[in-house]
């Protein structure tokens, strides 16, 4: 059984009709998000301040198309959010949630994971 938890912050009134299978489809849209590495590169340069398209498309040697499309699945999965000044818009990692939890996936890659690469590459791991 799923951890129901995850409806206390739903804003749909029909919170309670969704079956475990909808939670789970509402996970994989969340992690499917996470998938791609050019939405990857685009959070890891939002880290560091926000940016308007054109400041993501140079720096990353990005082509505008795919900017513009991942920019718009990180906004509407709220990995993202937006600020107008002018007529430029600004990109930012949501600071409530998406920051914080980067900086935790960040922990978990450098205790459990980049060993892997380490090993694919042809390292040995220190033995102790």
């Amino acid at each position: 059984m799923i951890n129901q938890s995850i409806l206390k912050h739903y804003k749909h009134k029909h919170h309670e009709r969704l079956s475990e299978n909808e939670i789970y489809d509402a996970y994989k849209i969340f992690f499917g998000t996470l998938v791609s590495e050019s939405r990857l590169r685009i959070i890891n340069l939002l880290r560091k301040g926000k940016k308007n398209v054109s400041q993501i498309i140079n720096e990353l040697k990005m082509d505008q198309t795919s900017v513009s499309h991942d920019l718009a699945r990180l906004k509407t999965c709220g990995f993202v959010t937006v600020e107008i000044n002018g007529k430029f818009r600004y990109y930012m990692l949501n600071e409530e949630t998406i920051k914080p939890l980067i900086g935790l996936i960040d922990k978990h890659m450098s205790l459990y994971c980049i060993h892997i690469l380490h090993n694919m590459k042809g390292g040995k791991e220190n033995e102790k």
